[in-house]
């Protein structure tokens, strides 16, 4: 837990520092850095050294390497002058090549002075690559010492001669701590200091007991109250995430109080006080252990929304009391390891300590057995729960969570099964290091999910409970970041040194060579900064010219479209060169590759630059615009957008229709209401044969002349076009106004003349057809029927059409029962005969 805490200030101080060691124009003093460097160097080639003076000598070539880096920079600004100006003399002479000697002189001047200037750079380089040289080999040291510690073997605890060994040791510990009190407060010193601050001491204690007793169950049952209040969903979520952060805080400060009034007695000293000073970080873990609990495995009746894993109430129950008891081990295990730590350190196969004691290995493995034994029994409980979590897939945003959840608790169950044996078979290290990393992590994994929902809460909020707003872009981009600033901390977890996270963000702020092209967190927050303002700016100006600007103006939809497009192309280039070049990207290392991938590009993309071309052309010589009525394609609509690459046509059935540029351009297109919203409108009609033709032209006349959207100039037609096989056929042509009016005016010329046409007693005729019965016997099965006149359709006013059907070729029918039912197999209608075969395929065919 103090390494959590660590690696933030180790983060904090270096990004602090190295700004201030920037400025320090005087240089280092490279006399003190030579005896440092050797120093070390000597140290590291004996391999005899303390993990500690190696952390010492480590810091201090750290502090060097700020300096010395800092140092790479002094006179960068006159360096550049001068190379300016050297540039400005113009190239230098070749061999054999003379030029003035003024100009000469003036060279050799300025190289003089460039290289006195380098001079301090130069040296810094070189000390900083010795630096570098000597906290590599100090890390390999360390890290090669971490896994020899975490793979040596302890004394069995199983065997129960060292089960006498730990006694007697723990024994001596507390009798020694026991006689540290006893022997203090004899002193009078101590007993008046007593006295005098009992009253203090009382008061400490009993607000350390009622803080870390009373406290937690009050704050458990603040976020009840605010339900059924004003607070929305999200808004209670927040606030019962906040007010729950009491059950961690304030007992923990309690538990400082605690130690703090037992300090104030003075009864404890050496043996005492680390025993002490551990109690507060291990009620940290322990208390949020339990908040941890809590808020993954609520007790409340929530609904789907508000539980954080979805999964029955049952289950949660016993997975809250789990992970509670498995909060309380963890804290055991953090008291042990930092009241024991304190006492010395491992040397020559002992745990020799600072004080005259000797705590053997056999002891630290009786210690920690018990404790691994239960802790991975209970791990392995809660695991059980947890990999069955899959089974229940929340239907909310995070639909993998569970998922992860599952997978989480099938490697816990792993983990619980060997670290008991490595314990039992001597690797105690080995199996804390697994054990209690696993459990940490998972513990960081729960609450790196209460962190996603309290931020995805807080986003819902300031969208103002917009549905979908949980599952936006932004919660989530905000829960993948924190998963990577996670990382040191998992990190951490499992073994890493705060120095190695140091210097991992040591090398990140020196930067990763990519392709000739070097990219630190600092050139890449200063790309995303500065193309960030340019894209904003371009979107305002977009905005002002679509809403402000260009109404104004007597430009038309489609050029003010063309405009605010143009603009919007232009401010996104214009933005990313800004940023490349504010970030100091050099891509004159991409060139020749950039070169070889357009050829390729260019063949690949072909349709796309083809489709971008047209789009320009069409934005520049619009031949549609948005509003226009076009055909293309066979598809009628109006055009709503036209883009760079893309034209979208909305189709009177109100559907779609995405047309490439290029299609636009290579194809015929028809545009209705280009440059007017005049059209002409043809309605055909066709009368019965002797009607008068006059008579029909004169109607159909007065109709069309009395439509509103029916220009005078030029005025209807009415044309006699021809004599059909049916009807004598008419055309009314007219020019309308709008012609997006089309189908209502035909449809109200089409009803005129129905009622004009039935009030004139004018016939509109219709298909007729006579139908003749060469054989009919074929049908009967006998004699012939009596000759009768045919069945023939009446056309008083049309010819009428013959069909000879020959039935006997085809089939024979069978016997009729009836007259009617021959009636109906041989009546002839002007809707046609039903179940003949009228073109001798074989099939029946309908009369039309």
């Amino acid at each position: 837990m103090r390494a959590l805490l660590a690696v933030l200030v180790t983060v904090l101080s270096l990004v602090l520092c190295l700004p201030a060691l920037a400025q320090n124009g005087d240089g280092p003093n490279y006399a003190e850095w030579e005896k440092l460097a050797k120093q070390a160097e000597q140290v590291i080639a004996g391999n005899s050294a303390a993990d500690p003076e190696l952390e010492q000598f480590r810091t201090q070539v750290d502090s060097w390497r700020g300096q010395l880096s800092a140092a790479q920079d002094i006179n960068k600004t006159r360096i550049a002058t001068l190379r300016e100006q050297i540039s400005a003399l113009g190239p230098a002479p070749k061999e054999g090549e003379t030029e003035a000697d003024d100009i000469a002189a003036r060279r050799k001047e300025l190289n003089d002075q460039l290289n006195v200037l380098q001079a301090p750079g130069v040296a810094a380089v070189e000390a900083l690559s010795r630096a570098n040289s000597i906290i590599a080999q100090i890390d390999e040291e360390l890290r090669a010492r971490q896994a020899s510690a975490l793979l040596r073997g302890s004394p069995i605890p199983v065997f129960p001669k060292n089960w006498s060994v730990a006694a007697g040791e723990i024994v001596t510990i507390v009798t020694s701590v026991g006689e540290e009190v006893k022997e203090r407060s004899t002193r009078q010193s101590v007993t008046d200091e007593l006295k005098r601050n009992t009253p203090v001491i009382i008061g400490l204690i009993l607000l350390a007991i009622f803080l870390m007793t009373q406290t937690r169950r009050w704050i458990e049952g603040v976020p009840g109250r605010y339900r059924g209040g004003s607070l929305s969903l999200y808004g209670r979520e927040v606030a019962g995430f906040l007010v729950s952060l009491g059950q961690i805080i304030l007992p923990v400060f309690g538990a400082v109080l605690l130690i703090a009034s037992l300090e104030v007695t003075g009864l404890f000293a050496e043996w005492g006080e680390p025993i002490l000073y551990a109690i507060p970080i291990a009620a940290f873990v322990g208390f949020s252990g339990r908040w941890l609990a809590t808020r993954l495995f609520p007790k409340q009746d929530l609904s789907g929304d508000e539980l954080v894993l979805t999964m029955p109430v049952e289950m949660r129950n016993k997975a809250r009391f789990r992970a509670t008891v498995l909060g309380l081990f963890c804290a055991l295990h953090q008291f042990l390891v930092d009241a024991i730590a304190p006492y010395g350190a491992w040397s020559g196969g002992k745990f020799e300590h600072i004080i005259p004691l000797r705590i053997s290995d056999a002891t630290v493995a009786v210690i920690y057995y018990p404790l691994i034994l239960v802790g991975s029994f209970t791990f392995f409980r809660l695991c059980q729960v947890l990999r069955r979590v899959s089974r229940y897939e929340p239907e909310n945003q995070y639909l993998h969570r569970n998922r992860v959840v599952a997978i989480i608790g099938r490697i816990g169950v792993v983990v619980s099964f060997i670290a008991p044996v490595l314990a039992t078979i001597g690797y105690i290290t080995a199996a804390n290091v697994l054990l209690w990393s696993t459990i940490s992590s998972a513990a960081l994994f729960g609450f790196l999910i209460l962190l996603q929902d309290f931020i995805s809460n807080l986003y819902a909020i300031f969208k103002r409970g917009e549905e979908g707003s949980r599952e936006a872009l932004v919660p989530v981009l905000v829960g993948f970041g924190l998963l990577l600033i996670s990382l040191p901390f998992f990190a951490l977890i499992w073994g890493a040194r705060e120095s190695d996270i140091a210097e991992f963000w040591v090398r990140m702020q020196n930067g990763l060579s990519l392709g000739g092209i070097r990219l630190s967190p600092g050139t890449i927050l200063t790309f995303l900064i500065m193309f960030s303002i340019g894209y904003v700016i371009t979107r305002v100006l977009q905005s002002t010219f679509r809403n402000t600007i260009l109404p104004k103006t007597k430009l038309e939809p489609g050029a003010q479209s063309a405009l605010v497009s143009g603009i919007g192309y232009i401010g996104i280039f214009l933005a990313t060169v800004m940023a490349i070049t504010s970030a100091g990207i050099d891509l004159s290392s991409l060139a020749i590759v950039a070169g070889a991938l357009s050829v390729g590009i260019g063949f690949g993309m072909q349709n796309i630059v083809s489709n971008f071309v047209s789009g320009i052309i069409l934005l520049i010589e619009r031949p549609i615009n948005v509003g226009d009525w076009v055909e293309a394609g066979g598809r009628q609509g109006y055009v709503r957008r036209i883009s760079v690459r893309s034209t979208r046509i909305e189709t009177f059935d109100r559907t779609d229709v995405i047309v490439p540029n290029s299609d636009l351009i290579s194809q015929p297109v028809t545009n209705w209401t280009r440059g007017n919203l005049q059209g002409r409108l043809i309605v055909p009609i066709g009368v019965a044969y002797g009607t008068d033709t006059r008579r029909i032209d004169r109607i159909l006349r007065e109709i069309a002349e009395d439509q509103p959207t029916v220009l005078i100039n030029p005025p209807p037609s009415v044309f006699f076009v021809g004599f059909g096989a049916d009807s004598l056929n008419f055309e009314i042509r007219m020019i309308l106004s709008d012609i997006n009016q089309g189908m209502s005016v035909r449809s109200e010329v089409n009803h005129q003349i129905a009622q004009r046409f039935a009030s004139e007693h004018i016939e509109i005729p219709f298909a007729q057809r006579d139908i003749w019965l060469r054989n009919p016997e074929t049908l009967t099965g006998g004699a012939p029927p009596p000759a009768s006149e045919p069945v023939v359709a009446e056309a008083p006013t049309a010819p009428a059409k013959t069909v000879n059907v020959d039935t006997a070729p085809v089939r024979q029918a069978p016997p009729a029962k009836d007259a009617d039912d021959q009636n109906d197999k041989t009546r002839g209608t002007s809707g046609g005969a039903e179940g003949l075969d009228m073109d001798g395929d074989g099939d029946a065919d309908g009369g039309r």
